[in-house]
């Protein structure tokens, strides 16, 4: 079986977040960077337990960005991905990220393409159905469970006020969150490993980008905290009436 894993490069959720030339650039001055965790620990990991069960299975690292995203990659390699392919590209448009994931889905004839839910930076959440529309795949989103049996995948999703199992037919596609996997930390020789996995650089294809970010806002900053007596019920009526409605 050979598995491939999207991972995108993220800042870490302690980072201080700025914006640079009229808030229409992220500042990316002291920020620290990270595999994004939907990706690292759920999809990944669940691909790492898919070899386990089976020492035939592949696993291939796709990631659309610069060459600054390859010690994400290395880390990616460290917890056990056999290889890795980095386009060479920085965008912020899904559809051109998703398109140059296909384009390499294409030529590779992948069992089962795993993405995380969102990236914690755009919360965008749509590569995974881009990549099924592009590559006219099946695919099931915020799956928290899977199991495999030969070419056919049964996957548990929680919906509102249940639970949802569905099957599909690989090769397919499948985006997942909480419950999926758990975390892992890479071991010594993981990382002595991952120093001398094949990471292949290739360029990217031609995409008209359909979004393009016009500026950034901060939300607002936190209001302080009024506090009202017990007994004093008028009071705490008129702050609801007159300044609660504002938030």
């Amino acid at each position: 079986m050979k598995l491939l894993v999207c991972i995108s490069k993220t800042p870490d959720t302690t980072s201080k977040i700025a914006f640079t030339e009229g808030n229409t650039k992220f500042d990316e001055n002291g920020v620290q960077w990270i595999i994004n965790p939907y990706d690292e620990w759920y999809s990944l990991v669940r691909a790492i337990e898919m070899k386990e069960q089976d020492p035939t299975a592949t696993i291939h690292l796709i990631t659309v960005g610069e060459a600054d995203a390859e010690p994400i990659i290395r880390k990616a390699l460290a917890l056990g991905g056999d290889e890795a392919i980095r386009v060479n590209l920085q965008s912020n448009d899904s559809f051109v990220v998703a398109s140059q994931i296909a384009a390499i889905a294409k030529e590779g004839a992948y069992d089962l393409i795993l993405t995380g839910k969102e990236t914690i930076d755009y919360n965008s959440a749509c590569i995974g159905s881009m990549l099924s529309g592009l590559l006219d795949l099946p695919f099931v989103s915020l799956a928290n469970k899977m199991q495999l049996n030969g070419n056919t995948a049964s996957i548990q999703r929680e919906i509102e006020g249940g639970e949802e199992t569905c099957e599909l037919t690989l090769p397919a596609i499948v985006s997942c969150q909480k419950g999926m996997a758990e975390q892992r930390i890479p071991n010594m020789r993981g990382i002595m490993a991952a120093r001398t996995k094949p990471l292949k650089v290739v360029e990217p294809i031609a995409v008209q980008a359909t979004t393009s970010i016009q500026a950034y806002d901060l939300p607002p900053a936190k209001s302080g905290v009024k506090l009202v007596a017990a007994d004093n019920v008028e009071e705490l009526v008129r702050l609801l009436k007159e300044e609660a409605k504002a938030f």
